[in-house]
């Protein structure tokens, strides 16, 4: 049983230092690209009227993140309007 602990963490060590090695060695070679500010407001749109519905309907207070987020996406995306 100890064994199989101390082989899964070299394994999630070892993956994790791949991964590493892999994201600094391509880190110059990423392709940049425009900011969707129009995809961030139709999101807010999309997440901030149902976690409100949500979070009333059922009274669960954890829903209010989905409207959070959905608040947190209008904003992003009406403040950047002019680069729509």
């Amino acid at each position: 049983m100890e064994y199989t602990i101390t082989i899964l963490i070299l394994l999630g060590l070892t993956l994790v230092l791949g991964l590493g090695v892999l994201v600094w060695k391509n880190r110059g070679n990423l392709n940049q690209c425009e900011t969707n500010y129009k995809a961030f407001f139709i999101m807010g749109i999309s997440f901030l009227p149902p976690g409100i519905v949500l979070w009333v309907a059922t009274g669960n207070p954890g829903l209010i993140g989905i409207s959070g987020l959905g608040a947190a996406y209008l904003a992003i995306g009406l403040s950047n309007r002019d680069k729509w």
